[in-house]
């Protein structure tokens, strides 16, 4: 079994959201922030939506509502966050302890925040069921619940927006492992399922026959992002809102 730092230098392959900066040397002390500062300094959350905001709508963000930019901000977060952690319990066997205290984050200018956890323990997740147990875990309820709850402190966001957004984070994670790592289709899918069927995933989407670049199941949410109320902005290929277009 491979160590948790040498699992996170596999996953980071697989695309900037997956990746996961480990030891010590090299990296820069200033600016690096424990994940558990985003529920107990509301600044950060700010800043991030705000940039978010100016982005998606200009340098003053006057065409998008603070519910979309704070979606889409989460969005983004809820990516970083599962990513990692679903990539190594699908591909190795191992989910590395990627703990809101150990797990730091450092904002920029563009992109994904950059993640580091400096000596990452794991746990061995050799099945399925392991597997989405301890994902349900460390995500629903390390992660992403205080993160809900931190995101709807600052803007009256919809919880269903927010947990579909997450859901559909795992769903994402799972087609990108799967199009990289074809010969972890199984298990990718298997474990993916379980844990959208767990805690405040349960309820956010349904599994249908699968689209290209999907296998076995895609994934369709039963909310939506809000991604359409940006100027020039349209629907995610998950999106409930797919569904009743296709039905005009």
């Amino acid at each position: 079994m491979m160590n948790a730092r040498a699992v996170l230098a596999d996953v980071s392959r697989l695309g900037p959201f997956f990746a996961v900066t480990t030891g010590s040397a090299g990296v820069p002390d200033a600016g690096w922030r424990p994940m558990l500062d985003l529920r107990t300094d509301p600044a950060p959350l700010r800043d991030r939506i705000a940039h978010v905001r100016g982005v998606l709508g200009g340098p003053d963000g006057q065409d998008v509502d603070d519910r979309v930019a704070a979606s889409i901000a989460f969005q983004g977060i809820a990516a970083l966050v599962v990513s990692a952690p679903f990539a190594a319990a699908v591909l190795h066997g191992v989910l590395p302890q990627l703990t809101p205290r150990a797990l730091h984050w450092r904002a920029t200018e563009s992109g994904p925040w950059p993640l580091w956890c400096p000596e990452p323990d794991a746990v061995p997740v050799p099945d399925v069921t392991s597997a989405a147990v301890a994902l349900a875990t460390a995500l629903l309820d390390e992660h992403l619940g205080p993160l809900v709850t931190a995101v709807r402190a600052q803007v009256t966001v919809a919880e269903r927006v927010l947990w579909g957004n997450a859901a559909s984070a795992v769903a994402s994670a799972k087609r990108l492992v799967v199009a990289q790592r074809p010969e972890a289709v199984d298990r990718a899918a298997a474990v993916a399922q379980r844990l959208l069927a767990a805690g405040r995933f349960a309820g956010t989407g349904d599994l249908l026959p699968p689209v290209d670049p999907d296998r076995l199941w895609s994934f369709r949410r039963r909310s939506c992002c809000l991604y359409y109320r940006v100027p020039g902005g349209g629907l995610c290929g998950d999106c409930v809102l797919q569904a009743r277009e296709q039905r005009v």
